[in-house]
């Protein structure tokens, strides 16, 4: 039996839509694996009704076909689905590390994030790195096609979470097809920013970088008050 915590992480940080994310102190989730002839899950905690025990529908029965396993698997979630904080993500993540110990497959952590990542497609039709790769790694993340960079970004974070339920695939459906050239260049200076704020552990710099020009004005309107609470955000010296 291993047991692993993954915790909550925010990802698509400013223009850095898939590529950036940061593991967050908490909330977190607890997953617990034992060998088994078939890959059963047991889910409880903050909106365990919500999340499928079907090993085919939850991310973690993914990460454990990924790995060649048969488990059983206990799912003590403390990051609420549908929160923005990379709750799928969590358990795929405690996921991959606990069965990688418990069969002794000898991946390392970045290998595993390309491994929970398989986890991520269940719930978002795509094998997204940017909440699993800070899940396992910690810190700030910077994940590409060529892998995953990282690092200890000491930077002082809240999370607000509205009354509201927006799904993965629903906020990822609102993403645009395109951009013009002006703002392109905009994201790109927005995204050196903020990965140097966060290299240099500098709240006024992450800050700065976090405009995005073109993902999230498009994704706000799932969210009823964020430009209010962004407005605020950024008044009270965020």
């Amino acid at each position: 039996m291993v047991t692993v915590r993954a915790p909550a992480t925010s990802a698509n940080l400013g223009s850095g839509f898939d590529v950036f994310g940061v593991a967050l102190d908490r909330p977190a989730d607890l997953v617990t694996v034992t060998k088994a002839d078939r890959t059963t899950i047991d889910v409880t905690g903050a909106g365990s009704k919500f999340i499928p025990e079907d090993p085919d529908s939850n991310t973690v029965g993914a990460v454990a076909d990924a790995l060649d396993t048969t488990t059983h698997i206990e799912i003590d979630k403390g990051v609420r689905p549908a929160s923005g904080l990379g709750s799928s993500a969590a358990s795929a993540a405690a996921a991959a590390v606990a069965l990688n110990a418990l069969y002794d497959r000898g991946y390392s952590r970045k290998e595993l994030v390309p491994i929970a990542a398989e986890g991520e497609a269940v719930v978002s039709g795509d094998a997204h790195d940017d909440n699993v790769a800070p899940a396992i790694l910690g810190g700030f993340t910077v994940a590409t096609d060529d892998g995953v960079s990282r690092v200890d970004a000491d930077i002082p974070l809240v999370a607000c979470l509205p009354d509201i339920v927006v799904s993965t695939r629903d906020a990822r459906s609102e993403v645009p097809d395109g951009a013009r050239i002006g703002e392109l260049v905009e994201t790109v200076g927005n995204a050196a920013t903020l990965t140097t704020g966060m290299h240099r552990s500098d709240p006024e710099l992450v800050g700065r970088g976090m405009d995005d020009p073109v993902v999230t004005p498009a994704r706000a309107a799932l969210i009823d008050g964020y430009d209010d609470v962004r407005r605020a955000a950024f008044d009270a010296g965020a």
